[in-house]
């Protein structure tokens, strides 16, 4: 298991060092709603204290996306944004105080959204710089 971690660990290193800005916002969605998923199992596992590091990983991170918006150049959208993370963020936490894998998932999809948007935006984001 140590291995796997390590190799994680240094995957994960590799990514964001040779990552442009686009693909490092992606990668914290990845990494959000991967420990999203990994809270959920501990909630069926019954591993509280494992579910509470993972959601509390994942507000980290939202609140990571949260700190990238430009609300110079995205205005209205950029507000919209905030607003939705922060709400990402309550129902998280939320989710994590309740054991609520429904509230999870809300989440979940909610980023998973936001993140299909992002994704479809590559190609402009890449022809335009």
């Amino acid at each position: 298991m140590n291995a796997l971690q390590q190799y994680q660990q240094v995957n994960t290193q590799t990514s964001t060092m040779d990552a442009d800005p686009h693909r490092l916002i992606q990668l914290l969605f990845n990494g959000a709603l991967e420990r999203i998923y990994m809270a959920k199992g501990k909630i069926q596992q019954k591993d509280f204290a494992a579910k509470g590091n993972l959601i509390g990983k994942a507000i980290e991170i939202v609140s990571g996306l949260r700190g990238f918006l430009n609300f110079e150049k995205g205005g209205e959208l950029a507000g919209n944004l905030e607003a939705l993370y922060d709400y990402i963020e309550r129902g998280l936490l939320e989710a994590s105080i309740r054991n609520d894998e429904t509230k999870l998932d809300e989440m979940a999809a909610l980023l998973r959204s936001v993140k299909e948007g992002w994704d479809g935006i590559r190609g402009e984001v890449t022809t335009a710089g």
